[in-house]
């Protein structure tokens, strides 16, 4: 199973999707890896968000996880689907011990020092800074970052494809999650697979 870590530096951008219509899950993760961005967060905020990972697995070099996972009922159908890697908004520690008595990698959300202290103390080192604009952009997690020089960081929120390298630029942050990538509604192969190209080489 591969570190968090290692799957936060595959590459600059993960794609955050929220998929309605499973139909659409293959021909999207095709253009993703096509593109170069082969680490696709799904979203489980639609109801075939489930349907949708395991559409996605089928596609050779996806690494296909779960995002907005709230809760250890969650983690287990996510982790039944077939899910890589877990993402959630935030960290509570039911969720927090589950993950890690699971062993799955897990990139849980943070948007101040206590949240990363919670983290910390169940063993984590990798968060995602969520919501990242509205929780003070660049600014806030470069004072975040400073007192906790372990962590490391996946921004996601309100980071379009000209401010993702300034977020690339920091040196506590591996990635960011990109919701610019894969529009909702049918998807356009052509289009997705020329913005995953162009975030693909998104570097600081």
């Amino acid at each position: 199973m591969r570190a968090i870590e290692t799957i936060m530096r595959t590459a600059p951008v993960i794609p955050v999707l929220v998929i309605e219509d499973p139909a659409h899950a293959r021909p999207v993760a095709q253009a993703l890896v096509a593109g170069g961005l082969t680490v696709l967060e799904v979203t489980l905020r639609t109801a075939a968000a489930l349907e949708v990972i395991q559409e996605m697995k089928a596609v050779p070099g996806a690494i296909v996880g779960a995002g907005t996972v709230l809760n250890p009922a969650d983690l287990r159908a996510a982790l039944d689907a077939g899910s890589e890697f877990i993402v959630s908004p935030g960290l509570t520690e039911p969720l927090g011990r589950a993950a890690m008595e699971s062993g799955v990698p897990f990139l849980p959300g943070i948007a101040n020092a206590g949240d990363i202290m919670r983290g910390l103390d169940l063993g984590l080192l990798h968060f995602k800074f969520f919501p990242a604009m509205a929780s003070g952009g660049i600014p806030a997690l470069s004072a975040l970052a400073a007192p906790f020089g372990q962590a490391r960081f996946c921004p996601t929120g309100g980071i379009t494809e000209a401010t993702a390298p300034q977020w690339l630029d920091m040196a506590s942050v591996l990635c960011v999650g990109g919701s610019w990538i894969v529009p909702k509604g049918a998807p356009d192969v052509a289009a997705i697979q020329k913005a995953a190209e162009a975030a693909s080489w998104l570097r600081g």
